[in-house]
């Protein structure tokens, strides 16, 4: 085939794998020879040739398997699914949540297991950020870990997001405005925090202390029911998750409070349990499917031997009934 298209084996070789530095008439001249010939690569021998194994990870540093079925996550499996499917990558998912779960994933960064892997869910120290340094594949976050940023993420605006979703809340008159953060060991739950406490500021308000959840529902209602018994006065609360909020709105409820009348709810991420809660949440939309995607999309780019820069997508606030 490299003799029909007049180049070199190692520049068919290249155009065939969609490597990079091969000029458009070289490429042109291979894939004509391809579809003159007829020529149908084998997977096995392109795998062995070019050390690629065709898929990519996704690992997730958590404590409960379930967490991809939880519709965040879920949303950034569809998006990751369908940019590596264009790239006919197949998508792997890994859970490092144990020692041996982390060692498998030390096991896939040093032999090559993937072509390249995406993390995310990252807290302060975590051992996968020493992994990824170390790395000898391409890695791209999903969301930038606690401490310097990494040279290739995809992340979303949370300080943006969590002060436009304050002042929402501060333009409604309300002035007692606490907040339900999220875990303060992630940059997101610190990012959300800052957020928040900027617009407060920004409004000559005092801003509540930072009371942590762990991004459930149930750590929500914890939190509110705190929050009630300590500050009967509030009259409003941005919660750093929908699922937060959704519990944080049941517990203003069974306190005999009203939403939005008594106590103003905000949550964060637009999932489907903003949409049904009671009343219908207003949030922050971040585009998860789009994070996903994104991320994979710089991966494939990382494989293919481009350098991407790191990207922050844009968050809007979705206005409903509870706020």
């Amino acid at each position: 085939m490299a003799e029909r298209a007049g180049v070199s084996r190692s520049v068919a070789s290249r155009a065939l794998n969609n490597a990079p530095h091969v000029s458009r008439a070289k490429r042109e001249a291979v894939e004509r020879a391809v579809r003159q010939l007829g020529y149908v690569p084998n997977p096995t021998a392109r795998a062995l040739a070019t050390r690629q194994t065709g898929a990519a990870a996704l690992v997730v540093s958590g404590e409960d398997p379930s967490i991809f079925a939880d519709p965040f996550f879920a949303r950034v499996i569809v998006g990751a699914s369908a940019a590596l499917d264009e790239a006919d990558l197949h998508l792997m998912l890994c859970l490092a949540a144990s020692d041996r779960g982390r060692k498998r994933v030390e096991e896939l960064l040093r032999c090559r297991g993937a072509d390249g892997v995406m993390l995310m869910a990252l807290r302060e120290d975590d051992p996968l950020i020493r992994m990824a340094d170390e790395a000898q594949l391409p890695v791209v976050f999903g969301g930038r870990p606690v401490g310097p940023a990494p040279r290739w993420y995809v992340d979303v605006d949370n300080v943006g997001g969590a002060r436009e979703a304050t002042e929402h809340l501060v333009s409604l008159g309300r002035r007692r405005v606490a907040v339900i953060c999220g875990r303060l060991d992630t940059e997101a739950g610190r990012a959300r925090y800052r957020g928040y406490r900027d617009a407060v500021l920004g409004a000559g308000l005092d801003p509540f202390p930072p009371l942590e959840g762990d991004f459930t529902e149930r750590s929500g209602a914890a939190a509110m029911a705190a929050l009630l018994a300590e500050h009967p006065d509030v009259d409003a609360v941005f919660a750093a998750n929908d699922n937060m909020a959704a519990g944080a709105l049941r517990t203003v409820r069974e306190a005999g409070r009203r939403v939005p009348a008594d106590v103003a709810v905000v949550g964060f991420d637009d999932l489907t349990v903003a949409q049904v809660a009671d009343p219908p949440l207003t949030t922050v939309h971040q585009p998860i499917e789009a994070l996903g995607r994104e991320m994979a999309r710089m991966l494939v780019a990382l494989v293919n031997g481009q350098d991407p820069t790191p990207l922050v997508l844009p968050t809007r606030l979705t206005v409903r009934a509870s706020a």
